[in-house]
């Protein structure tokens, strides 16, 4: 596993206690964080919602199969999902390569375009991942 100052956590998206990140501006997409990718290691599977679906903010939406385990995903604000990213399909091993490029896991258009204020700045998230290493 990666140590905490190895991680990348990119200053212009939000972040959420399950290790899920949001982009702050349309479109809203949403993934897991590096420290989530490298904790469940070789994801093998990403189970995903169908696009027009819609979920309370901390609602399941999906899950990540690994080598390790299974894990839930949980949807950072309310909203609808817009698009999912069909190349996991293929290849999600792409969430473990680039969890905030290619492995991106949907686009969600917000009930609340305000919501994602709420959530952690990438400063409290590293804050938050020392003070429970």
């Amino acid at each position: 596993m990666k140590e905490l100052n190895e991680l990348s956590i990119p200053a212009e998206l939000k972040y959420t206690v399950e290790h899920e990140w949001i982009s702050p501006h349309a479109p809203h997409r949403v993934g897991i964080s590096d420290f989530a990718q490298d904790s469940l290691g070789d994801i093998t599977y990403a189970e995903l919602p169908e696009t027009g679906a819609f979920f309370a903010a901390g609602q399941e939406f999906g899950t990540l199969e690994s080598i390790k385990s299974v894990s839930s995903l949980y949807l950072p604000v309310a909203g609808k999902v817009t698009a999912v990213n069909e190349s996991l399909g293929d290849d999600p091993g792409l969430i473990n390569r680039e969890p905030y490029g290619g492995g991106w896991l949907l686009e969600v258009e917000p009930a609340d375009p305000a919501a994602s204020a709420d959530l952690m700045s990438s400063e409290h998230y590293l804050r938050r991942l020392k003070e429970n290493a």
